[in-house]
């Protein structure tokens, strides 16, 4: 399974069984029934707490687990609990008294329902049915004594893959938001141009103004973090340049990352005559001679 169909069939899986609820056992009862590990490990996950959490997951993993950002361990426990805020877990017995979870959040309560525990040796499997009939099945395997999370359906669940793939993520949805931003400056000088018969001499002069005071000076047409020329994480550059035809005035914009692999990878370029171009430059700044950008699909 590649990088990008990584995540979507995790959340998948993980949506499917972590609305499971609260426990009534403690940690130590994960040394002897997968069944209580799997509840606690989920109890856990419903009460957003990331540091219980991660004591029923694998060695490598949680240690993977607790180096993320918090943003994101909270994100990766949704995906179990499937409450966007801490909720409360309850805990009931079914037929059989098997345990059934619920986690109780102000939006909704999600119920899971354990079956009976397959075990084999060090690794121990355990179907997970949802009150609307699906059904999911967790792995378990025992390591250093205990009951720890390994599998969700045919996924291996893998913290350190899943972080790469969280920050490659990122970096992409930065580079967009960077891109959707130069577009947007360059139709806040057009409008500039328009308004006032002239370019402005720097990004400051579209900041914002006090009220009923808008002016050549102070136009209003961008935020003053951009007017100051830097947003999310990207550098902006404006200049005044020739245009395509004899005698024009025209500008020129670049986008470039502050902490190159980390606000983002790519540089952007909008050249005299409008058109974008992109490139990875290792935080340099990007030129007309790199590749084309295509424009945004009209809606």
């Amino acid at each position: 399974m590649n990088c990008r169909s990584y995540l979507p069939a995790m959340a998948t899986a993980l949506l499917l069984a972590l609305l499971l609820p609260p426990s009534a056992f403690s940690q130590g009862d994960s040394g002897t029934s997968p069944s209580a590990a799997l509840v606690a490990a989920l109890s856990a996950a419903c009460r957003a707490n990331a540091a219980e959490f991660s004591n029923y997951l694998t060695a490598d993993n949680a240690a993977a687990f607790r180096k993320l950002p918090q943003e994101q361990q909270a994100a990766f426990l949704k995906r179990f609990s499937f409450a966007d805020k801490p909720a409360k877990p309850l805990l009931s017995s079914g037929p059989q008294n098997l345990p059934i979870l619920r986690c109780v959040a102000e939006e909704g309560t999600a119920e899971f329902r354990l079956g009976s525990p397959r075990v084999h040796e060090n690794l121990a499997f355990i179907p997970v049915s949802v009150v609307d009939g699906q059904q999911a099945q967790f792995g378990l395997v025992r390591e250093n004594g205990g009951w720890h999370l390994l599998s969700l359906g045919l996924l291996l669940i893998d913290i350190p893959e899943l972080s790469r793939q969280w920050t490659d993520d990122a970096l992409v949805a930065r580079e967009e938001t960077a891109l959707a931003t130069l577009r947007s400056l360059a139709a806040a000088i057009e409008t500039y141009r328009r308004a006032y018969s002239a370019l402005p001499d720097s990004l400051a002069q579209l900041g914002p103004a006090p009220k009923g005071q808008i002016s050549p000076d102070l136009a209003s047409l961008v935020d003053a973090q951009l007017a100051s020329g830097s947003k999310g994480g990207y550098q902006f550059r404006y200049r005044i340049a020739s245009g395509p035809k004899s005698g024009d005035t025209s500008f020129e914009l670049s986008a470039t990352p502050e902490d190159y692999g980390k606000s983002g990878r790519r540089s952007f370029f909008l050249d005299a005559s409008g058109k974008l171009h992109s490139a990875d430059k290792h935080g340099a700044m990007a030129t007309q001679e790199d590749p084309f950008v295509p424009p945004p699909p009209a809606l």
